[in-house]
C-alpha cells in the first residue's frame, strides 16, 4: 500500500471507536436518530480512508501502470471499485 499508513491506521482507528460507541448507544436503546447520525460519521471516515488509499493508488500504481504501458489493467481495477462504492 503507498498510502500514508499512519493516516490510514488513525482513519481506521476512530472508524473503529466510534462502531464501538454505536453498539453501546444500541444496547442503551438510545434515540435512532442519535445512533444513525453516527452511523453516518463512520461512513464519513470510512469514505475518507478509502479515498486517501485510492489516491496513493493513482499518484503511484496508477502512473507507473501508464508509464509502462500497462494502464488497462489498473484503469479495470478502479472502474471496478467505482461499481463497488456507487452501488
Amino acid at each position: 500500500m503507498k498510502a500514508d499508513k499512519n493516516t490510514i491506521n488513525r482513519l481506521l482507528k476512530t472508524a473503529a471507536g466510534q462502531i464501538e460507541g454505536i453498539s453501546k448507544m444500541v444496547e442503551e436503546d438510545r434515540y435512532c436518530m442519535d445512533i444513525c447520525n453516527q452511523i453516518a460519521a463512520v461512513i464519513s471516515i470510512l469514505k475518507k480512508t478509502n479515498n486517501e488509499i485510492l489516491k496513493a493508488h493513482m499518484h503511484m500504481c496508477v502512473k507507473e501502470a501508464f508509464e509502462q504501458g500497462s494502464e488497462d489493467e489498473k484503469i479495470d481495477e478502479i472502474i471496478s471499485l467505482i461499481n463497488k462504492v456507487s452501488k
